[in-house]
């Protein structure tokens, strides 16, 4: 995010949600390997860079096309909505794309599947529209064995010119539960042996984790992974870039929706919940463009932190950790949002600024607070968990740091913290940070996750204060 959804409580964590197994004083690092990590990240888009370069170039001399590897999991709502994104894709870009079909990852890369497949689904709903694609708007979780079947029709045509095709008819009987339709594609569609399909499966599972990825719904292009319709244009403007476009033009197909809350005020209609953490990249670079949103209506925010995932006994593997900083970095430059000078406050030092949260709350200066926690720690690089660090994040907020020392004695923001996390698994049906919730009376709430989200609480905003 491995946190258990009947207990809701956290693989790791005892009832007041402190790590057992995992906890913050093992976590801890040194300060020499914080400051090791510190430069590899800083060096990271350079590195990115040059193997990008490295790699058209032998793309050139050797005459290759451009070539775009597809990883499909038949199960997962975010692979059809990418799907459906590649005819698009193939009309506009001179690239050929090759299809791989795998299967759902494991509890370390991806530690809820259940809540992951049930929100896949409704995000996948609300976002199609704004991409001129479609998805069905009242989708049910398709049954394994109607999951197996459409797998076994694709085993055998990953390298088939049909694949595209029979995929997306596939699929849209799949998540629209048209089970006749699926029938009568088996009667005309060759299936594949389950061993066959195993071995199609365990295949791309293969490259895949070669590749060090670990979900499904990705796109691979010359070093490079691309999440979903989401991270779409970053592929885009790359392939501009290199020339790959069909037409003259540098417009992409699957931009970003924009941020627009539009003109309206508030009036007291909407509030807005935000669920932050002091160690999440994602949040580090979209929190105060969050808050900034929603100060632009009128809004007012509740911020509910929770406390970091790894912090609550959650693996964190190499992979997607590697993953989510190179993803962070380009989504906060695409955005202009300062990032990548990351001093990592795991342990000690998210404690001690939870600790001082309540004292930053009771001020009213608690989104000024996590804003300077989050600026010291990801983009000027500054430790945050010794006294000259935390003395600068509390005094950066507009706060006392002899007043804030004070509360680093006591431990009730556990309790809170806790609460926030059951709350956000069981009304929200989330588990990961940033989240949020847009509320309204007798208006069903918004609930989604993560920072390429926050366009769509922009739109939904703008939509229902238009009304």
């Amino acid at each position: 995010m491995l946190e258990s959804k009947s207990e809701n409580t956290g693989v790791g964590a005892d009832q007041s949600g402190r790590p057992k197994g995992g906890t913050a004083e093992r976590l801890d690092r040194s300060h020499r390997q914080r400051e090791i990590q510190r430069r590899m990240l800083r060096m990271l888009p350079t590195i990115l860079r040059l193997d990008a370069a490295r790699r058209e170039f032998l793309r050139r001399i050797r005459g290759k096309s451009h070539v775009i590897d597809y990883f499909h999991q038949v199960d997962d709502a975010y692979s059809h909505l990418a799907l459906e994104a590649i005819v698009p894709l193939l009309e506009r870009y001179d690239i050929e794309i090759h299809f791989h079909l795998t299967s759902q990852t494991d509890r370390a890369h991806a530690p809820e599947p259940e809540l992951l497949t049930d929100y896949a689904r409704r995000d996948c709903a609300s976002v199609a529209p704004h991409y001129g694609l479609d998805f069905p708007s009242h989708s049910t979780l398709p049954a394994s064995e109607r999951v197996a079947q459409v797998e076994a029709m694709l085993a055998n045509l990953t390298s088939d010119p049909r694949f595209l095709e029979i995929a997306l008819r596939a699929g849209r009987a799949l998540w629209s539960s048209d089970t006749a339709e699926l029938d009568r594609m088996a009667e005309r569609v060759p299936l594949a042996s389950e061993d066959e399909t195993s071995s199609s499966l365990k295949a791309g599972n293969e490259l895949r984790t070669k590749r060090r990825h670990y979900s499904g719904a990705m796109f691979w292009y010359a070093g490079e992974w691309y999440w979903g319709v989401d991270r779409l244009y970053h592929l885009e403007n790359r392939l501009i870039r290199l020339g790959a476009s069909k037409s003259s033009g540098k417009e992409i197909r699957f931009g970003r929706p924009v941020l627009d809350a539009g003109n309206f005020q508030n009036e007291g209609r909407l509030t807005l919940e935000i669920f932050p953490s002091l160690r999440s990249p994602y949040t580090a670079m979209i929190f105060e463009r969050s808050m900034a949103l929603a100060k632009s209506v009128d809004i007012p925010v509740t911020l509910r932190p929770v406390m970091p995932m790894v912090m609550r006994g959650v693996p964190a593997p190499t992979a997607k950790g590697l993953y989510i900083m190179m993803d962070t970095l380009r989504e906060a430059r695409y955005i202009g949002a300062p990032f990548g000078n990351m001093y990592d406050p795991i342990g000690e030092a998210v404690e001690r600024g939870f600790a001082i949260w309540p004292y930053a709350r009771e001020k009213g200066r608690g989104p000024e607070f996590i804003a300077s926690f989050l600026r010291a720690a990801f983009v000027l690089g500054q430790p945050t968990g010794n006294e000259e660090g935390l003395a600068q994040v509390v005094e950066g907020a507009g706060l006392s740091y002899a007043e804030a020392r004070a509360y680093l004695d006591q431990s009730a923001w556990r309790d809170e913290l806790e609460r926030n996390r059951k709350t956000m698994y069981e009304e929200l049906g989330l588990w990961g940070v940033p989240s949020y919730r847009l509320r309204e009376a007798g208006q069903p709430d918004l609930s989604v996750w993560g920072q390429d989200r926050l366009w769509l609480i922009a739109a939904e905003i703008r939509r229902r204060l238009a009304a």
